[in-house]
């Protein structure tokens, strides 16, 4: 049978026929989709864990006691999760364990671009990474069987392109696998010194029988054509390769980590010119030309960004793009915006309208640094900003810490926001935090986490009280606020912020795109009231606008009656009616 599938879901279903029987992951884009897809079959058991670096840990407690266990995270994930993999990698696995790592290269919903093969290398992992969702769904298969033959945690490397991009797909049954066996064995994996230098050694002999594995494994083939010019490329790249230069001879890397050095060599030796395409870092160029060989690589490609087949087609082809490449006109910008009824938009006109300096985080309300709301200062990654509200509050001093302001989500507090906030009541500070609690984990899909009281399957749990938990840190002021109520919020700002001493706001309303309830009430603009003074549309929501020929606002059929542009007309030309 087949079935077209994203990359994700093909991940998902290779791990089921694999026999995994535990998936753990924190939700980041371009990984999602993964355990959303492994928690619908009832033979898994999968879960959102609430970071990384926990979904990491319960993965290896898995291996141990001997489950197939697959772990998924965004790239930037890893380096949450990079502390217990590190050591893994020493330890090895009992059942096999595959750490899914979702790049995306191009940003598109990231602080950064970081390359993960790099992981591979640094903590001596096996990396294999697929170019189409069929070999999405075998690689991962095939991942779990080398993990256990090389007692490694493999990872499979993914990029935006290919998760989210759909290929057909052979499905297969589901192999019935045995949990392992598991026997104490400290020396294996108790990380003590005096293991861990003995695991050292074996961690080396492993990757050397890994680096024969790589010389005649089928996951590296040579398709043999024009011996001009020939291409060493893996992943969405070869797709771009093999659409643009059909023609050329290519080595197809499936596995980038460690590289087949003697095949590498033979494909050298047999072309006039050899050329490495590979998005992000020069990962395969580097240590081919460290081996003696004349490779082109980022001299001819940028290190920033995706690659595309008109860009292989310009650098490396005629230089003429086909048509069939192309559009027939430039497709407008639509830059991001906060979707009408945000709970999080009254809260970014507040603090800039306040003139406030804003420590932001990941999650949906970094949107709240753009154009026209401008209100936020610092993003940095999941959990920083109340690690770096409480650092300017040391460098800059008292009276510039009564203008800072934390801003953090519920989900992102959960993930990484509870440490930081005990070294602020630890160490003094006097930081006010800003929790967003808007009932998901929005960004990314809509995902639960401990706060919402469900699981990856829905089904009801135990549900994190923010504010129980908070005052339990040594938070004495707590107060929970409507973000929709402007007057409401802006008083508790700034009674907060007058204290010398650590406080905890949290702006709780449900995502607009969840609400069971939502508001029914709706708005006109009174035309003889306007004076078009484009107040309201300075809040960034879609639900109003402003005619240009007119000179006046009018509500449009965006509006899902928050009530929030009201609130900042000064001339009461937005007007409630009947629902």
């Amino acid at each position: 049978m087949k079935k077209l599938m994203i990359g994700n879901e093909a991940i998902a279903r290779g791990a089921y026929e694999a026999g995994v029987t535990v998936a753990t992951a924190y939700p980041g884009t371009p990984s999602t989709e993964i355990i959303s897809n492994l928690a619908s079959y009832d033979d898994v058991y999968a879960e959102w864990s609430p970071n990384e670096k926990v979904a990491m840990e319960v993965g290896a407690g898995a291996s141990i006691g001997g489950a197939r266990t697959l772990v998924a995270m965004k790239h930037v994930g890893v380096n949450v999760a990079a502390d217990p993999l590190y050591t893994f990698a020493y330890t090895g696995v009992n059942g096999g364990l595959v750490l899914i790592s979702a790049d995306d290269p191009g940003m598109h919903s990231s602080q950064n671009e970081q390359d993960n093969r790099g992981y591979g290398r640094f903590a001596k992992l096996l990396v294999i990474e697929p170019s189409d969702s069929q070999e999405a769904k075998d690689f991962t298969a095939l991942a779990f069987e080398l993990s256990e033959e090389y007692d490694t945690p493999v990872m499979l490397r993914v990029t935006t392109r290919l998760s989210h991009s759909q290929t057909m797909v052979e499905l297969g049954e589901r192999a019935q696998i045995d949990l392992k066996e598991y026997k104490k064995n400290a020396a294996k994996f108790v990380m003590l010194p005096g293991y861990a230098r003995a695991r050292h050694v074996e961690v080396e002999k492993r990757l050397l029988k890994l680096k024969e594995y790589a010389e005649t494994t089928p996951l590296n083939r040579i398709e043999w054509g024009e011996r001009s010019l020939g291409i060493i490329c893996s992943g969405v790249a070869y797709q771009y390769v093999k659409e643009v230069l059909p023609q050329a001879s290519v080595l197809k890397l499936g596995m980038v980590n460690p590289l087949p050095q003697q095949l590498i060599a033979s494909f050298a030796a047999g072309v006039d010119r050899l050329v490495v395409v590979e998005e992000l870092e020069p990962v395969i160029e580097e240590q081919v030309k460290s081996w003696g060989i004349k490779v082109e690589g980022k001299e001819i490609f940028t290190l920033l960004g995706e690659y595309s087949p008109e860009m292989i087609q310009e650098r490396l082809g005629d230089g003429k793009v086909p048509q069939a490449y192309g559009l027939d006109q430039e497709i407008p910008p639509r830059p991001p915006l906060l979707c009408a009824g945000c709970p999080h938009r009254g809260v970014f006109h507040t603090l800039s309208k306040m003139k406030l300096h804003v420590m932001g985080d990941i999650g949906c309300y970094t949107l709240g640094a753009l154009s026209p709301l401008d209100g936020m200062d610092s993003c940095i990654c999941m959990g920083a900003s109340i690690g770096t509200a409480m650092g300017m509050e040391k460098g800059q001093g008292e009276v510039f810490a009564s203008k800072i302001v934390a801003v953090i989500g519920d989900s992102t507090f959960v993930h990484s926001g509870i440490t930081p906030l005990i070294d602020v009541v630890y160490n003094k500070g006097t930081s006010t935090v800003l929790i967003l609690d808007n009932d998901t984990t929005a960004m990314t899909g809509h995902q639960d986490h401990p706060a919402t009281g469900k699981t990856v399957s829905s089904t009801p749990t135990h549900k994190l009280d923010i504010e129980g938990l908070v005052k339990a840190i040594g938070i004495n002021n707590v107060r929970v606020v409507d973000p929709l109520q402007l007057d409401q919020l802006e008083s508790a700002l700034k009674e907060e912020l007058e204290r010398r001493e650590p406080s905890v706001i949290i702006a709780k309303r449900p995502c607009v795109l969840i609400d069971k309830n939502p508001v029914k009430t709706k708005y006109i603009v009174d035309n003889e009231l306007c004076k078009g003074c484009k107040l309201c549309i300075k809040i960034g929501c879609t639900g109003v606008s402003f005619i240009d020929e007119t000179k006046k606002a009018v509500m449009t059929s965006n509006c899902v009656g928050c009530g929030l542009c009201p609130q900042v007309c000064k001339f009461d030309a937005i007007i409630k009616v009947e629902g």
